[in-house]
C-alpha cells in the first residue's frame, strides 16, 4: 500500500464527502468534475481502499472512508495553521477575527470591547455571530469560528477556555410584581411563576433547566423567545418573568432580584484546544482579557 498523497487529494476527498457527490464538490472547488473524479480514483488506488460507495444517483462513504474523513480534516486544519504561521513570519497578518457571542453579551457587555478593539486596530475586520453557547461550541469545533464565548462545563473539554466575566444571574420582574420588593427569591419561587425563556442551547435556558433539575420542579414555560426586547416587553406586561444577567435588567420599569442563594455565571473566551491563533486573534484575546475587569461594573 502506497500511503503517499498530497493535500489537494485530501481536500477533494473531504469536499466530495461533505457535499455528497462529485458534481457539487467540483462546483465548490471551482474545478472540473473529471479532475475531482480522477483525483479520488487515484487516492483510492494509492491506498488500495474503496472510499465511496457509488450508487446510481448518490454516493456514500465506506467505513474506510469514514475513518479517513476525520483524519483528513485534522491534517487539512493543521496544514492551514502552518501556512498561516508562515505567512505571519513574513508580516502577512490575518486581517479577520470571527467570534461568536450569545445575545445577552453581544447586546449589553461586548459593544464597548468591540469598539475599543476596532479603534485600536482599525485594519482588523471583526465578524460577530450571535448564537447559543452550544451552537458556538460546534462552530468553533468545525472551524466556522475562531473564537467564541461559552460557559465552562464537561462539554468544553476540547476547548481552551479563558474566563473573562463573572456575573450574577438574577430574576427579572416588572416593578409591580410581588417579588420586586424582596432582596432575594428561591428557585422554587421562580419556577412556580409563568416563565419567558430562551430556546434550548442558550446558557440562559440551561441555567433555568439546571434549577429545575436541582429542585425537581417543572418550569411553567409561558413563552419562548431569543429576542431580549420581546422578552422584556412580555415581562413588563405581566405575562411572565425571566432570568437575565444583572446588567440586562437595568431599566426603570423592571426589577432585578437575586436568587437565594446567589447565582453566578462564569463566561469564558474559548477556541479549539491546540489550535494556532493568528496574530490578529491573539491580539483580540489579549485585549478582551486585559479589559475584562471593566465588564464587571
Amino acid at each position: 500500500m502506497n500511503l503517499s498523497f498530497d493535500l489537494r487529494a485530501l481536500r477533494y476527498f473531504v469536499a466530495v464527502a461533505e457535499h455528497g457527490g462529485f458534481t457539487r464538490a467540483a462546483q465548490t472547488l471551482h474545478v472540473a468534475q473529471s479532475a475531482v473524479s480522477q483525483t479520488i480514483a487515484g487516492l483510492e488506488s494509492r491506498l488500495e481502499l474503496r472510499l465511496f460507495h457509488r450508487h446510481e444517483r448518490r454516493i456514500s462513504l465506506t467505513p474506510e472512508g469514514e475513518l479517513l474523513l476525520g483524519q483528513a480534516r485534522d491534517l487539512l486544519s493543521q496544514a492551514e495553521s502552518i501556512e498561516l504561521a508562515m505567512r505571519e513570519v513574513h508580516g502577512l497578518v490575518k486581517g479577520e477575527v470571527r467570534i461568536g457571542i450569545p445575545s445577552m453579551l453581544g447586546s449589553y457587555y461586548f459593544p464597548p470591547l468591540l469598539m475599543g478593539f476596532k479603534s485600536r486596530h482599525p485594519g482588523i475586520r471583526l465578524t460577530v455571530v450571535e448564537a447559543g453557547t452550544r451552537r458556538l461550541q460546534r462552530m468553533i469545533a468545525e472551524g466556522e469560528l475562531d473564537l467564541g464565548v461559552v460557559t465552562e462545563d464537561a462539554s468544553t473539554h476540547r476547548l481552551e477556555c479563558h474566563r473573562f466575566l463573572r456575573e450574577e444571574m438574577v430574576v427579572c420582574v416588572p416593578k409591580d410584581h410581588r417579588f420586586a420588593q424582596r432582596e432575594s427569591v428561591t428557585a422554587r419561587d421562580v419556577l412556580s411563576e409563568p416563565l419567558v425563556l430562551f430556546q434550548d442551547g442558550y446558557f440562559h435556558r440551561e441555567f433555568v433547566d439546571r434549577l429545575a433539575t436541582e429542585t425537581g420542579q417543572q418550569p411553567q414555560v409561558a413563552f419562548q423567545s431569543n429576542l431580549i426586547p420581546l422578552t422584556k416587553a412580555i415581562v413588563r406586561q405581566g405575562f411572565g418573568i425571566t432570568t437575565f444577567l444583572r446588567r440586562v435588567v437595568e431599566e426603570p420599569d423592571l426589577a432585578a432580584v437575586s436568587f437565594e442563594p446567589s447565582a453566578w455565571l462564569d463566561l469564558s473566551l474559548a477556541w479549539n484546544q491546540g489550535a494556532y491563533l493568528s496574530r490578529a486573534e491573539r491580539t483580540f484575546v489579549d485585549f478582551v482579557l486585559e479589559h475584562s475587569p471593566r465588564l464587571q461594573h
